[in-house]
């Protein structure tokens, strides 16, 4: 993709950014630059790459889920500024 593909001030409109015409020149070529060097990416043979989201393999640490006892609802609802039937009650926010 040549430099000439993409029109500068669409781009700016689309980020909402007011670009004098200097500036639109220079970005221009930091966005031709850009896109020349992702056109040589695209040259490099990466069909035994497997694909990633990272560049090193993570891995959740998670315990293990285990019953234990909980807080009782009297304790829970003990400081609840309003309630009904064991549940908190919340003001209503949609309408």
């Amino acid at each position: 993709m040549a430099d000439t593909d993409f029109n500068v001030k669409y781009v700016a409109h689309l980020a909402r950014i007011a670009l004098a015409p200097a500036e639109e020149q220079k970005l221009g070529a930091q966005l031709g630059n850009i896109l020349g060097y992702i056109e040589k990416l695209r040259e490099l043979d990466v069909s035994g790459v497997e694909p990633t989201a990272h560049a090193f393999p993570l891995v959740n640490v998670m315990r293990p889920d285990e019953i234990r006892p909980s807080l009782p609802v009297a304790d829970a609802l003990r400081n609840a500024p309003a309630q009904a039937n064991g549940l908190f009650l919340v003001p209503k926010i949609v309408e």
